[in-house]
């Protein structure tokens, strides 16, 4: 079974984006396209969620 989790990706002022994972608290991720702003976020929960198991 596939979770599914929200990302909420915005436009950074200073250039960029970032997104954070509203389910997760304390992932957020950043980068200069969508698609590394997504990678950035996906690295950030599974850092978490190994450190809670």
């Amino acid at each position: 079974m596939k979770g599914e989790l929200t990302a909420i990706i915005e436009k950074a002022p200073e250039g960029g984006y970032w997104a954070i994972c509203p389910e997760i608290p304390g992932a957020n991720g950043q980068g200069e396209t969508i698609e590394e702003t997504k990678e950035s976020l996906k690295e950030a929960i599974k850092l978490i969620l190994i450190e809670k198991s």
